[in-house]
Parts: structure tokens; sequence; C-alpha cells
């Protein structure tokens, strides 16, 4: 199981960016994809998560702002993230369960996200 993140970058608060998490080895639909974040000198926190059956959640600071979505035909998962703040800034990670709060299988390497004007 190979999972590679891609999209980060460093974006002005309010800006958007979408970040892509690419799998390979299996497909992202048999699995639960979780997005994570963890910036330095805190702990990890989650963002956003996809279960298998495509039902979704959020991380409080984050509803209303990011958006997770899944393409099985380019076997990818999209995290979308508008309205950004600095509080924001963060290594984003991206990790196959088997269920969003449980069951770790993969994690990728991140893609860094930085919200500065």
């Amino acid at each position: 199981l190979r999972i590679v993140e891609s999209g980060g970058g460093l974006v002005q608060p309010g800006g958007s960016l979408r970040l892509s998490c690419a799998a390979s080895g299996f497909s992202v639909d048999d699995y639960a994809i979780a997005w994570f974040r963890q910036a330095p000198e805190k702990e990890r926190e989650g963002v956003s998560c996809i279960s298998k059956t495509g039902s979704t959640e959020y991380g409080d600071s984050m509803k209303g702002r990011f958006t997770i979505s899944r393409d099985n035909a380019k076997n990818t998962v999209y995290l979308q993230m508008n309205s950004l703040k600095p509080e924001d800034t963060a290594a984003y990670f991206c990790a196959a369960r088997k269920f969003c709060d449980a069951g770790d299988l993969s994690w990728g390497l991140g893609t860094d996200v930085t919200v500065s004007s």
C-alpha cells in the first residue's frame, strides 16, 4: 500500500489549496482515507476522513472550509481547503485506514502547507 500526498505550498490567508492523496497498490474506495496535520511543536490533529462508503467527517475547525472528495477513476482522494488561515499551517498527511477512527494501514510522507502573507 503506497500513498503520496501533493498540492501543498505557500498561500495567503483567505486563499485556497487542493491537496491530493494518490494511492497505489490498493483502491481508495476499499478503505477509509483520512487527512491529518501536524504543526511544529503541536500534536497531530485529525482534519477529515472519507469512509469506504463515502461518508465524510471533519474536524471542528475545518467544517465549512474544507471538503474531502474521492475520485475512484484516478484512485485519488482530494482535500479542498478554502478560506485558509495562518493556523492551518502544518504538514498534512494522508492515511489509509480500516475505519476513519482506527486501523492504520499506510501513511504518506506528507505535504507542507504554509498560510502567510
